[in-house]
């Protein structure tokens, strides 16, 4: 399966997620085989560990502290899915997102994972984050949403999103 008529670029904002990092990036390779993932962006917030190295080596685009609105601008994707480090897409995400990118125009994010430690997990350690369970959104939404102070959460945070017909296992905690 080709992936044609738009491009999805996925954003990850780091701090110190060198092993995270690596695992999510693994998880996307067969997405950029088959021509869904164009880039990825990495925005490491001033990492002391090999996140930057991770992401190099990965051939990702990196941007430095500050520098996430110049790269969400610069995306070559029409989509952006915004992921933590350490999110690892399940079975069947690919045709779940083009699925919703040829058919909507609104912003959507991945089923929560149905294993039952992470459901435990997340009733133990409160509400996850915006970006847990992943987001998808147009590039020109997440321009308009995008504030430097708050990062990506600034984008996620209170977007009403449709459900995707895929699981994502969320960074852990």
């Amino acid at each position: 399966m080709r992936y044609r008529g738009w491009m999805l670029t996925v954003v990850i904002e780091t701090l110190n997620d060198e092993e995270a990092l690596a695992a999510t990036l693994a998880a996307l390779v067969p997405a950029a085989v088959e021509g869904l993932v164009c880039e990825v962006i990495v925005h490491d917030r001033g990492s002391s560990d090999a996140t930057v190295a991770v992401g190099d080596q990965a051939g990702c685009t990196l941007v430095g502290p500050g520098g996430l609105g110049g790269g969400l601008t610069a995306a070559r994707g029409t989509w952006l899915l915004l992921l933590e480090p350490g999110a690892l897409p399940g079975e069947g995400w690919m045709e779940a997102v083009a699925n919703h990118v040829g058919t909507q125009c609104r912003p959507a994010r991945f089923s929560p994972a149905r294993s039952r430690a992470v459901q435990v997990l997340r009733r133990l350690f409160g509400r996850a984050g915006p970006l847990a369970d992943g987001v998808l959104v147009s590039k020109a939404e997440a321009l308009s949403r995008y504030r430097p102070q708050g990062g990506l959460e600034t984008v996620a945070r209170g977007l009403r999103r449709r459900r995707l017909a895929a699981a994502i296992r969320p960074a852990p905690r």
